[in-house]
């Protein structure tokens, strides 16, 4: 897809949401605990199906962070929701979802959903609007590229950040913690000790009986 599309698609997706669609803004410091907390999937994946006309999509899971879900493929459905985003550009996806009924995916605005050119929460670049009493110039030109190279750039840290933060997140979930293993370790010991004693106690019974049954016959 051409830039200037991209950036057109970019403009009217943002003002729909902006009329019809209250979401706080992403901080950095806290979407990717937000996003784990109110989503019921999050994973890093590939949109490789999008149908406009029954307003369903799918993406190949390529990491999963949160959720149970055990195949490699998701479908998603749009229910017609102002604050629902329909992924309309097949890139590589951080996306944050919710269930529906049918057991498809939502993803909504209010999430960090985003791709290494979509910022979170959608954001565009910045269009370059002058006042209709005066030529657009070079500098404004110029000063709306700097806007939205910055914007490109936060969007690709924010990428990295997000992947970063939810690997240590699914690695602290994969971890038992120390006092834990300590606690299962002791447990395993304790247990493995009272078998061992059984079995000793055992061998000595039956060892016992076998010489006494030996002597009881040797006096008769």
């Amino acid at each position: 897809m051409k830039l200037h599309n991209l950036i057109l698609l970019f403009i009217l997706f943002w003002f729909n949401l902006s009329f019809s669609c209250d979401c706080p803004p992403h901080e950095r410091e806290t979407m990717v605990s937000k996003g784990l907390k109110n989503a019921q999937i999050v994973f890093y994946g590939e949109l490789i199906k999008i149908d406009t006309v029954s307003s369903t999509y799918s993406f190949r899971i390529i990491e999963l962070f949160k959720g149970d879900y055990k195949y490699s493929i998701i479908n998603g459905k749009s229910r017609n929701n102002n604050c629902e985003i329909f992924p309309f550009k097949k890139d590589l996806w951080i996306v944050y979802g919710g269930f529906n009924k049918d057991n498809t995916i939502s993803i909504s605005y209010c999430l960090p959903s985003q791709t290494i050119e979509i910022p979170p929460g959608f954001l565009p670049p910045i269009p370059l609007f002058t006042s209709s009493e005066r030529r657009t110039t070079k500098i404004d030109s110029l000063s709306n590229e700097i806007d939205n190279l910055k914007i490109r750039n936060e969007t690709i840290s924010n990428w990295f950040y997000q992947l970063e933060q939810l690997r240590a997140y699914k690695s602290s979930q994969n971890k038992i913690p120390e006092n834990k293993k300590n606690t299962f370790y002791d447990k395993a010991l304790i247990i493995s000790l009272i078998i061992n004693t059984l079995l000793f106690s055992t061998l000595i019974f039956i060892t016992v009986t076998k010489r006494f049954s030996s002597n009881k016959q040797i006096s008769e």
